[in-house]
């Protein structure tokens, strides 16, 4: 059985690089990797190099542009990407399709399986993101997959409640926490020498994204941001840039800036990748931002998460991630709360509720033992009156 796993983000490969490896391993599925969107672009890292380094031959690459600075632009975008994906898929063959996730590229490639008729299993439905697009798409892509693979069970209950058949939706927990808990990670030393800037318990890790629900331009929101971290000269900053979403290219711009004009407490890495990304979540203060990441892996490091504006509201969230509004003051209150002896306390004793000891078990066992014949036809399932 041929399973093709798309991916456009470091972000989605950091999470399906261990599926990717267990289903391999399994001796019992074939894998193919479609790289896409992010993962050709040099601006963001050249982040295919992470699915080589991982040790897998990417079978198939659908440039397309990133950057997009408007709607518009991200719908031909979009376009370019559902064209080189019905090519992938021509030469390909694949049985099934794997994907993650919301992003806009993601549901080209839902759309374009759709239509060959390769039934799909999504990682990470039934979430709500209410401040992005991001929650559209998800949803529509729910209703294009055949399989669901959700982190918790509320999500798994909403799928379900979205007219999916309750045996197609399983309760995995989120592959990410498992990557937290079963990852060998860098050493301090290592991760400085790495990253070339020490981090520590005086660093806040910041990664800020465009909300495309927004209440304000990105260029107004990292101006914001930069104005709260400007009132804790004490601490380092370690940014990582935001994904290529619209108007992503003003936070990218400001970010480089602050940093060329603070270089001893201020660094700037395009793309960590997922070890020195978990590695820095062992040694900083707290992580600073919009990204779904500081609601759902970082809790289990045991330390505050500050959540910016609207962006991932309606998560399940931990006690350790503290919401607040979009302006200075409140970011700069947020942050203090967390770096407070409260704060920390209140982190240390959370408990992550995507959370379970068995993830990537559950999902490879789900994965490796479908039907694709049996997959191809859904049928829509009614909620029984009592739970309508």
């Amino acid at each position: 059985m041929k399973i093709a796993i798309v991916t456009g983000t470091r972000a989605d490969w950091g999470l399906l690089s261990p599926v990717a490896r267990a289903l391999t391993d399994s001796g019992r599925v074939t894998v193919q990797i479609v790289a896409t969107n992010m993962h050709l672009d040099p601006v963001y890292g050249n982040t295919i190099d992470e699915i080589i380094a991982d040790g897998f031959e990417v079978a198939f690459r659908v440039p397309m542009t990133t950057g997009a600075d408007s709607p518009a632009a991200v719908a031909c975008a979009m376009t370019e990407c559902a064209r080189g994906m019905a090519d992938a898929f021509s030469r390909l063959n694949p049985d099934l399709l794997l994907i993650l996730g919301d992003r806009y590229e993601m549901l080209a490639v839902a759309s374009v399986a759709t239509v060959f008729g390769i039934p799909i299993i999504h990682i990470a439905g039934g979430e709500i993101s209410e401040g992005a697009i991001d929650d559209n798409i998800r949803h529509a892509i729910t209703k294009l997959s055949s399989l669901h693979l959700v982190a918790t069970e509320p999500y798994r209950r909403r799928v379900i409640a979205m007219g999916e058949e309750p045996h197609r939706v399983i309760n995995t927990g989120a592959i990410g926490v498992h990557n937290i808990m079963t990852m060998p990670l860098m050493t301090q030393s290592q991760l400085a020498d790495s990253l070339g800037f020490e981090v520590d318990k005086q660093t806040l890790l910041v990664t800020l994204h465009p909300t495309t629900r927004a209440e304000l331009s990105s260029a107004d929101a990292i101006e914001a941001l930069i104005e709260a971290l400007d009132s804790f000269p004490e601490m380092k900053v370690l940014f990582t840039y935001p994904n290529n979403d619209a108007d992503g290219r003003a936070i990218i711009d400001r970010i480089d800036r602050y940093a060329s004009e603070n270089p001893e407490r201020v660094k700037v890495v395009p793309s960590l990748g997922r070890l020195r990304y978990l590695s820095a979540l062992q040694f900083v203060a707290a992580v600073v931002g919009n990204s779904s990441s500081g609601i759902v892996e970082v809790p289990s490091m045991h330390i505050p998460t500050v959540d910016i504006g609207i962006r991932q509201r309606g998560r399940i969230v931990a006690t350790s991630v503290i919401h607040c509004g979009i302006s200075a003051d409140e970011i700069r209150d947020a942050i203090s709360y967390a770096l407070s002896d409260e704060g920390i306390r209140q982190a240390e004793s959370s408990q992550n509720p995507y959370y379970k000891p068995d993830t990537l078990r559950i999902m490879v066992d789900a994965i490796t033992s479908c039907n694709p014949e049996s997959m191809k036809i859904k049928h829509f399932y009614d909620l029984p009156q009592s739970e309508s």
